[in-house]
C-alpha cells in the first residue's frame, strides 16, 4: 500500500481520487497550473505542487514536472485521472525509471491499446473475436482496393494511431476507397503523427457496448460491467449509458469472460 500518491490531473476526478485516497489512509499531492491556484481539489490534498501557467501544455502536460514534484514530495505512485497523460506510454516509463508507480497499465500495455493495428493483432492472438479485417501493412491505393474487395463492401478505413472519430473513412465501392484512401493517411498523418491505415468490414446497424477491465500484477483480473455507446454522431460518442438495455445477464457474462 502506498503512503502518499500525486494526482496528476485537477476538477472532479482530481477530487474523488482524493476523497478515496483520504477513506484509506494515503495521503494525496495536488499539482495545478495559476488558472487552478484556489481551485477545490488543490484545498481537498494534503499538499500542493504549482507546475507552471494555465495552458495545459505549459503545465499539466509537463511530465518532467510531475516527475519532479513526486520527488520533491516524496510521492511513491501517480493517479493520471482521465486524459492529460493517462494514456502517454513515455510518461509511465519516466515515473518507472525513478521508481514511482503509475497508477494504471503498463507501459507496454498503453503503447499497444494505443496503436489500433497492434491492439487487433494481440486480440486475435489471445483469440478475442474481432471485426474481419486486414492489419497488416497496406502500400498503397491499390493495395487497398484490393483489400477491401477481398473483405467486401462496406468497409471503414481507419488510422492506426486515430481516435475521437478522426482518421475514419467508410466506403461503400471501389471509388469511395479510391477516393478517401490517401486522404485517410494524411488525416492520420497529420492528426496523430503516424500515416498507417488498416482496413475492416464495416459493421451495419451495430451496438458499441464497451467493458473496461481491472488488472493487477497478482493476476486478478475483473470486469467492469458495460456501457452502450452507440448513440453517436461523426463517429463520437454522445449518450452512455448503463448498463445496455440491450445486454443480459448471461450475454455480460460472456462478454467478460471474452475480455478476461
Amino acid at each position: 500500500m502506498f503512503d502518499k500518491i500525486l494526482i496528476a490531473n485537477r476538477g472532479e476526478i482530481a477530487c474523488r481520487v482524493i476523497k478515496t485516497a483520504r477513506k484509506m489512509g494515503i495521503k494525496t499531492v495536488a499539482v495545478y497550473s495559476d488558472a487552478d491556484a484556489a481551485a477545490l481539489h488543490v484545498e481537498m490534498a494534503d499538499e500542493a505542487v504549482r507546475l507552471g501557467p494555465p495552458p495545459a501544455a505549459e503545465s499539466y502536460l509537463l511530465g518532467d514536472a510531475i516527475v519532479q514534484a513526486c520527488l520533491q514530495t516524496g510521492a511513491q505512485a501517480v493517479h493520471p485521472g482521465y486524459g492529460f497523460l493517462s494514456e502517454r506510454e513515455w510518461f509511465a516509463s519516466a515515473l518507472a525509471k525513478e521508481n514511482i508507480a503509475f497508477i494504471g497499465p503498463p507501459p507496454k500495455a498503453i503503447a499497444a491499446m494505443g496503436d489500433k493495428i497492434e491492439s487487433k493483432k494481440l486480440a486475435k492472438a489471445a483469440g478475442v473475436n474481432v471485426v474481419p479485417g486486414f492489419v497488416g501493412e497496406i502500400e498503397d491505393t491499390e493495395h487497398a482496393v484490393r483489400i477491401s474487395a477481398e473483405i467486401g463492401y462496406p468497409v471503414m478505413m481507419k488510422a492506426s494511431a486515430g481516435g475521437g472519430g478522426k482518421g475514419m473513412r467508410l466506403a461503400y465501392s471501389e471509388q469511395d476507397v479510391r477516393e478517401g484512401f490517401e486522404a485517410t493517411k494524411r488525416e492520420g498523418l497529420n492528426s496523430f503523427g503516424d500515416d498507417r491505415v488498416f482496413i475492416e468490414k464495416f459493421i451495419e446497424n451495430p451496438r458499441h457496448i464497451e467493458i473496461q477491465l481491472l488488472g493487477d500484477q497478482h493476476g486478478t483480473i475483473l470486469y467492469l460491467n458495460e456501457r452502450e455507446c452507440s448513440i453517436q454522431r461523426r463517429h463520437q460518442k454522445v449518450v452512455e449509458e448503463a448498463p445496455s438495455p440491450a445486454v443480459d445477464a448471461a450475454l455480460r457474462e460472456r462478454m467478460g469472460a471474452t475480455g478476461k
